[in-house]
């Protein structure tokens, strides 16, 4: 694996700032690659073998899917909007897993850290730097059962919406009364037509 500060450069200028996000994000994905044994995310081999999940859509999910290369596109990342500073690790191969959670204590102990830096923003993203894992970081060892319509690679399953004739790839669609429809459809959707 590359070294930390190669990484949080490059993941800096991929992401477009630096803040306490990236610097959690990357040491959260180094973290997760090497207790899952797969410390070269960017090899052909080891790609395959990876999902990450993220629990938040902030700073640190993009720093934790370009140190790892996981992808949306490829079905290796997988979001989950819990509001978490959290991903899990997935081997494939192993099916080791790991959650690994920021601590909020961590913020108060920026000062202790980082002292003397007056800004928070500069004096978390400092600390963070410096702090031993045990301490920004809680680490849980999990079991992430997988379906087969998770899994990287080709749809599996296409489904036509009952209500709206949209197709539904991978087995999201929703039955009710035993018939299929699209989640828009089926259970309300986070958009709705615009008013002319």
């Amino acid at each position: 694996m590359k070294p930390f500060e190669e990484l949080l450069s490059a993941s800096v200028k991929d992401h477009g700032h630096l803040c306490p996000g990236q610097v959690v994000g990357v040491r959260m994905a180094m973290l997760g690659l090497k207790l899952i044994g797969l410390e070269e995310p960017e090899t052909h081999e080891q790609i395959k073998k990876l999902i990450v999940y993220v629990e938040m859509d902030r700073c640190a999910a993009d720093a934790v899917a370009f140190v790892t290369r996981t992808k949306l596109g490829r079905r290796s990342l997988k979001f989950m909007d819990y509001g978490i500073m959290a991903a899990t690790f997935l081997n494939m191969e192993t099916k080791e897993a790991y959650r690994i959670v920021s601590t909020e204590e961590s913020r108060d102990l920026a000062e202790i850290y980082a002292p003397g830096i007056e800004d928070k923003v500069a004096q978390e993203t400092e600390a963070y730097k410096r702090m031993p894992d045990d301490v920004l970081f809680t680490i849980q060892r999990v079991e992430v059962p997988v379906s087969e319509f998770d899994l990287p690679g080709r749809t599996r399953k296409k489904t036509a919406c009952t209500s709206c004739g949209q197709v539904v790839r991978d087995n999201k669609e929703v039955i009710i009364d035993g018939k299929p429809y699209c989640k828009p459809c089926g259970q309300g959707a986070y958009f709705r037509p615009a008013a002319n």
